[in-house]
């Protein structure tokens, strides 16, 4: 009789959390041990074939990351971070409060102050005893080099800013006008993001308050983008004339994205916070014999 066996791999616990309906697989990993290549991250990404998010967050002690061993002075923990389709990203704004969430649901950390490092550096955060969560994002830079972004026909100026990663941000009359953000908007010249960039669509809602649409680099459109409403606020207050370097007040920005709200402030030194919920909403084991076949380990026939 032949039957087919499981390869013996531990079991792979997860998590699943959100930050604004920004959606993230968390993959608890202390010790680096397990093996994510880009097909499986997409695997576990997949809303119909996986368990469906926007990105991993794969939860690594800095000291045990080739990427992050020279930070771990600084932050005991490493946010690995992956998009949708595999791709390695610097950061993910909502990413890192849903990962504060996570070491504080785990009993890593307790309310208060936490330090997460990044491919951005070092973030950080502030757990509230409400549920909030508030990440100092660090400075944007603002390269004078930018892109027009074209929609159906539809051109408008991209202001680019970066914050650890590289975001073109256009003011729209109508949300609408950005089409169904399933594939990249096409924007020239290219060169300008080699790598690729995060694309937001910004209308106004009133006094300091915006609403924003963003097609994110290497996952289509998201519900939110944490790194993407800073970007935003950032390029409105240069927009509205209220930049904080020049009136040497803070700033802040109220911006609905598809999942919620996100509160931006902007301080005169340039360091930009964003405080908003991070939500834990289930967890679990992979079955071994389908996370098997997403890292292309072949069963045998015996």
């Amino acid at each position: 009789m032949t039957s087919t066996q499981t390869p013996q791999l531990p079991a792979l616990r997860f998590l699943k959390g959100h930050g604004t309906e920004n959606d993230f697989v968390i993959v608890p990993d202390a010790e680096n041990a397990v093996d994510l290549p880009p097909a499986a991250v997409a695997r576990l990404c997949d809303r119909r074939a996986g368990i469906g998010a926007d990105g991993v967050l794969h939860v690594v002690r800095s000291a045990a990351h080739p990427e992050a061993r020279h930070l771990a002075e600084e932050a005991e923990w490493f946010m690995d971070y992956r998009n949708a389709d595999g791709s390695v990203a610097e950061m993910c704004g909502n990413g890192v409060r849903v990962f504060a969430r996570y070491l504080e649901h785990a009993g890593l950390v307790t309310a208060g102050e936490v330090a997460v490092a990044t491919r951005g550096g070092i973030k950080r955060v502030h757990l509230d005893k409400d549920g909030s969560v508030t990440v100092s994002m660090g400075r944007a830079a603002l390269p004078d080099a930018g892109v027009t972004v074209t929609v159906d026909g539809r051109s408008w100026p991209a202001r680019n800013v970066n914050m650890g990663n590289p975001h073109a941000v256009a003011f729209v009359e109508d949300l609408g006008h950005a089409g169904n953000l399933y594939t990249e908007p096409p924007y020239e010249p290219a060169a300008v993001y080699p790598d690729g960039v995060n694309i937001e669509f910004v209308v106004d809602r009133g006094p300091r308050h915006v609403a924003m649409r963003v097609h994110e680099r290497g996952a289509a459109e998201t519900r939110s983008c944490g790194t993407g409403a800073c970007a935003v606020a950032v390029a409105t207050a240069r927009r509205d004339g209220t930049d904080p370097a020049e009136t040497g007040t803070p700033v802040t920005y109220t911006v609905d994205v598809l999942g919620g709200t996100l509160v931006i402030t902007e301080h005169p030194d340039g360091s930009v916070d964003m405080t908003g919920p991070a939500v834990i909403v289930a967890e679990g084991v992979l079955d071994p014999t389908w996370w098997a076949a997403a890292r292309g380990i072949e069963t045998v026939n015996d």
